[in-house]
């Protein structure tokens, strides 16, 4: 059998361990291997690498999601406090390196800045939603480059998503509903009621209750802790019935007996965060970061970001298999693709030149009728001069004639009075020449 499979070419070798049909045998061993030291190599591996989580906070401002942030990880998170005059929806992303005994975990902070604040909410889910997506976007592009480093790339997807829920006591506001439902398709959502310490504990059983059935009621899917593991399979179980955690945050530390503990003090009394006679923190805790951190970042890869790329791939041509149900290609697709966006190109290259063809043609008709409307004018104020210069043509004639006539007139007027004073003279010297005879 082994010089079978050995023997001829290396496809006929391939295609005799490919053979159908052919199950896996179990051989026992004749002694110690090693491969049983897999998982501690695994696991050496991931400590020295160390672990990224992300969280995303969604609600609205002065839901105490800082405070509860701060709480779960037994720190104090540096960050400027939101305000209500927020013209939109930001969302503020700080990075943070924890250390706890050998183990390294990146944590990512998203809040939701402005949130529900303004008074049109109709789009306020949308830069939520685009955000998740591009997070997806950007390791998708990582992951299509031919050169990859997926080992060192900063991995920014969000692996949870924290609905804070004010403590109305009433019902779920609508926009609660529309941005879980825009995201539960996206990340993992866990409800949590925030700064459950405001109403009472009939009216929080009740609350949770009428949550519970609003989301199934508009078909929200929330993250269910997973029940597929033996050893978790309990208390997720048991868990999963306790959703929405009723939650309080502090970091003020009192003297409870002879404990420091965190809790809030009030004039009727003090609550504990860490009690959970008083509130689901401990659950919240215990599920989130003890027990299903790694299930939250599996899932986050094998359901929501397989489901966006997907779509981005078949959105670029890419299938799983041809119509004839046969293996898909790369290299047809990637040729029929391109082929495709070449066409489209040509077809666009031609249309502009139409375009741009059609666009000379009316601008020659625009700058010929400019031209004859000028040729036009310009004949117009020829004959005008014209007209006018001969109208001063003819004024100046009769000007002249004028000038003329009056010089001829003056030229006999002096003609006529020295006439007058030769005359004049000469009688008076006959007066004169008889006054002396």
């Amino acid at each position: 059998m082994e010089a079978e499979a050995n023997s001829g070419s290396p496809e006929d070798s391939w295609a005799f361990i490919q053979r159908p049909g052919e199950g896996c045998r179990t051989v026992p061993l004749a002694g110690h291997v090693g491969f049983d030291s897999l998982p501690d190599q695994l696991v050496n591996k991931s400590v020295s690498q160390g672990f990224c989580f992300n969280i995303l906070c969604v609600g609205e401002t002065g839901l105490g999601k800082s405070t509860l942030m701060d709480t779960l990880f037994n720190t104090k998170f540096e960050g400027e406090p939101a305000t209500h005059t927020q013209p939109g929806v930001q969302l503020r992303s700080n990075t943070y390196d924890l250390q706890e005994s050998n183990v390294g975990l990146k944590l990512t902070i998203v809040s939701t800045v402005g949130f529900g604040d303004q008074i049109n909410k109709e789009d306020s889910y949308k830069p939520i939603v685009e955000f998740i997506d591009a997070q997806f976007e950007a390791y998708l592009q990582e992951e299509l480059k031919i050169r990859r480093v997926l080992h060192t790339y900063h991995d920014s997807r969000i692996h949870a998503c924290l609905y804070f829920i004010a403590p109305t006591g009433h019902s779920l506001k609508s926009l609660d509903l529309v941005t879980m439902k825009k995201l539960d398709s996206k990340v993992n959502i866990i409800p949590i009621i925030a700064k459950s310490d405001a109403i009472s504990k009939s009216e929080l059983t009740k609350f949770k209750i009428k949550i519970t059935s609003e989301l199934v009621n508009n078909g929200v899917q929330i993250y269910q802790f997973p029940t597929d593991d033996e050893s978790v399979a309990e208390i997720n179980g048991t868990m999963n019935a306790h959703l929405p955690f009723a939650v309080i945050g502090s970091t003020e530390e009192l003297k409870i007996g002879n404990k420091m503990m965190k809790a809030r003090q009030y004039p009727w009394g003090t609550v504990q965060v860490e009690n959970e006679a008083h509130c689901d923190f401990v659950k919240l805790r215990e599920m989130l970061i003890r027990v299903n951190m790694e299930d939250l970042r599996e899932q986050t890869h094998s359901r929501h970001y397989e489901l966006y790329r997907r779509c981005k791939l078949e959105e670029m041509g890419f299938k799983d298999t041809d119509p004839d149900s046969k293996p898909f290609s790369l290299q047809e697709t990637y040729e029929a693709k391109r082929n495709e966006f070449l066409g489209e190109l040509q077809k666009k290259e031609e249309e502009m030149r139409q375009m741009f063809v059609q666009r000379v043609k009316e601008k020659e008709a625009e700058l010929k009728e400019a031209e004859k409307e000028l040729h036009e004018k310009f004949d117009r104020l020829k004959k005008l001069h014209q007209d006018e210069k001969k109208k001063l043509e003819d004024k100046k004639k009769s000007l002249d004639d004028e000038v003329n006539a009056f010089k001829q007139r003056k030229t006999a007027a002096e003609l006529l009075q020295s006439q007058g004073s030769q005359a004049g003279g000469s009688q008076t010297l006959k007066r004169d020449k008889e006054k002396k005879n």
